[in-house]
């Protein structure tokens, strides 16, 4: 594989404040390193949002789009 092809990462995200940090940690230590995380906030009403902005300062490859709740084929939808 050529190591110049980005690979993108979507994460759709609903309330999951439980799971999400072992997720983007899983995301971070990845040995192939030209990646994006594309993080799809679904509406969250936890503390999802909050989670994420730690991971979106924390390195550049994570970007987030919030959106309204549609569920997780809107979700994945909208990362693609």
């Amino acid at each position: 594989m050529q190591q110049n092809l980005l690979i993108s990462v979507i994460v759709p995200v609903y309330n999951s404040e439980q799971f999400l940090s072992d997720c983007l940690e899983s995301c971070l230590l990845q040995t192939y390193k030209n990646i994006e995380v594309i993080i799809v906030n679904d509406g969250s009403t936890d503390n999802s949002g909050d989670i994420i902005a730690k991971y979106i300062k924390q390195d550049n490859r994570f970007r987030v789009i919030n959106k309204k709740n549609e569920g997780l084929v809107e979700a994945r939808k909208t990362g693609a």
